[in-house]
């Protein structure tokens, strides 16, 4: 199981955050409060109205009496009823709003962390919080929350009739509570830390199934299929043991629940014969009291007993609440730069985890308007300087201003208004070629779509049956590699940026394409500044300034024909290149 988790919110921030989602609906949520309260009223209706009936048989008074008791008894439970199923329905149609709030901040704050922190952390984590997590939350919403906050309401407006008719029996009630606090804190306290384990042991069986999922040609091709469904089982058992534990807690719980209310209706009973016959509460009033300790029991068991869903939604939350609240913030220093398109690297190094440094103390400046290539062999570290212009990774020492924000410590959002990266793998998202497209500038004009296309040379558009309605992605119209590049080519000219990167964006390119997926890149960074990390040294030749990477530093930086003319180590990656092209 990693321990690189993403991070969970406490309990009290929890609350706290969960309270300020609900309080966004104030008026929704007074409404909700006065329909519930109005339901428990019409339910404490029930219990006096047969105490006075008893007490009318007891006295032989008149049967119409009885009947007209008998039709307002019909009535308040009628109300009572209708009245909790709206307002049980009302909550949850706020808290499901809240939730479907909370599951786009989720994803979106998932999307914005730096990729190394979710690649340690996995992705079976992200996925766990916005499908498991989410389903735990969005059950104890639906179907625990509204049954536990009208119980709730029940119980305090009972012990309040109870009070009413005399306030010993209240006491009497309450003589079961020290036992029922008791257990509860015991339950809490034992199943809070096993509820979050299984949570998090959940994350780590969907991460070893993914892994499986996404591997499986390397699985059947190696004959590592029993391997893997051993590790899969392997997480599933533990998950399951944790969940075993909880249960255990759980039967032990209700056992002494059934207890505690053994206990009080025994305290109600002695206390209702003792005042009864000392001659200061009518046998009605006995009656009525028994009667609404009675009634206490379905919402008190379900109060406590509910604490069970509700911890594992309390859990669940913990963990969507801690990836919203942990996303960057501008930093005042970043603020206090003038935004401009310009790129600078100051002294900047950064290791990978566990593995050697990756860049040592690189300097770069990249002038707005300006295009720089960056070349050198694999490993040199070029993907790495990449991510550290977007903001993807963050340096160990040293600054990268972007646009003027600082990368590391900018809001992902205004960061990523200013670059957009292209790189060798690209994704053609599932639906029409128009709403692929769309995902860059969601209110782009219909003029604009072809307009774009066209420029990257995408004539193919003009051969699909629907054009840009046809459906892409899976299910749909696959597109060949070149023509995918050409898309994200496509969404970036839409996007507009100021600033952009490609990594290796045409690598992939046949010989037969390469041409066409340079010529489309030109009309893509035209009037940009823009840092390419190139495969084919043809595009260095067409950049302003190539720089030349070896083991992490930048050991060469000039104008194209500058450095041939040096004779240092581009001359010599030229030469291969060239040599390998006549071959």
């Amino acid at each position: 199981m990693s321990t690189d988790i993403l991070p969970i919110a406490t309990p009290r921030e929890t609350r706290r955050a969960m309270w300020r989602l609900l309080a966004q609906r104030p008026g929704r949520l007074a409404l909700t409060v006065f329909v519930l309260l109005a339901a428990a009223c019409c339910g404490l209706a029930a219990p006096a109205i047969l105490g006075i009936m008893v007490n009318i048989a007891a006295g032989g008074g008149d049967v119409m009496n009885l009947l007209w008791l008998a039709i307002g008894l019909l009535v308040a439970g009628g109300c009572g009823a209708l009245l909790g199923i709206l307002g049980q329905n009302l909550l949850a149609r706020i808290c499901e709003e809240a939730l479907a709030g909370l599951r786009e901040e989720v994803f979106a704050a998932a999307v914005r962390k730096p990729l190394a922190q979710l690649e340690k952390a996995g992705i079976g984590d992200v996925v766990a919080r916005v499908s498991g997590d989410v389903e735990a939350v969005s059950e104890a919403i639906s179907g625990v929350l509204p049954a536990f906050t009208s119980a709730a309401f029940t119980i305090a407006v009972t012990l309040l009739g109870l009070g009413v008719i005399d306030w010993r029996f209240a006491v009497a009630v309450l003589i079961a509570a020290p036992l029922q606090v008791f257990t509860l804190r015991w339950f809490l306290k034992r199943t809070a830390p096993i509820y979050r384990t299984v949570r998090i042991t959940e994350a780590n069986r969907t991460e070893q199934i993914i892994e499986t999922v996404h591997g499986s040609p390397s699985v059947l091709a190696l004959g590592l299929g029993s391997r893997h469904a051993e590790l899969v089982a392997t997480a599933s058992q533990e998950n399951i043991g944790h969940a075993l534990k909880g249960v255990s807690y759980l039967t032990r719980f209700y056992n002494r629940l059934n207890l505690a209310e053994l206990i009080g209706l025994s305290a109600v009973l002695v206390v209702g014969f003792w005042l009864h016959s000392e001659g200061i509460v009518t046998i009605g009033a006995a009656t009525a009291a028994a009667l609404y300790f009675y009634r206490l029991f379905d919402p008190i068991g379900l109060v406590l007993g509910q604490f069970d869903e509700l911890q594992k939604a309390a859990a669940g939350l913990g963990r969507m609440f801690g990836l919203t609240m942990s996303t960057a913030k501008t930093s005042p220093t970043a603020e206090s730069r003038a935004t401009d398109s310009s790129i600078v690297l100051d002294n900047v190094s950064f290791a990978y985890p566990g593995q050697g440094p990756a860049l040592h103390g690189v300097s770069l400046t990249v002038r707005p308007g300006e295009r720089v290539a960056i070349v050198g062999a694999s490993g040199a570290g070029k993907t790495t300087l990449a991510k550290v212009i977007m903001g993807l990774e963050h340096p160990d020492s040293g600054t990268a201003w972007v646009g003027g924000l600082d990368s590391a410590a900018a809001a992902p959002a205004d960061l990523h208004s200013r670059i957009a990266m292209v790189s060798q793998e690209v994704h053609v998202f599932s639906g029409t070629l128009a709403e692929d497209l769309k995902l860059a500038k969601p209110d782009a004009s219909p003029a604009e779509l072809p307009r774009v296309l066209a420029a990257v040379g995408a004539t193919w558009m003009n051969t699909l049956d629907d054009g840009l309605e046809t459906p892409v992605g899976a299910g749909g119209h696959q597109l060949t590699p070149e023509q995918a590049q050409q898309l994200a080519l496509a969404r970036l000219m839409l996007k507009d940026p100021p600033i952009a990167v490609l990594d290796e964006a045409t690598a992939e390119a046949g010989t037969g394409s390469a041409t066409m997926l340079d010529q489309a890149a030109e009309a893509a960074l035209a009037g940009r500044t823009s840092v390419v990390i190139a495969h084919r040294l043809s595009q260095a030749a067409s950049a302003d300034t190539v720089v030349v990477m070896e083991q992490g530093r930048i050991i060469e930086s000039g104008p194209h024909q500058e450095l041939l003319a040096g004779g240092g180590r581009y001359a010599t990656l030229w030469e291969a290149w060239n040599s390998s092209l006549s071959r």
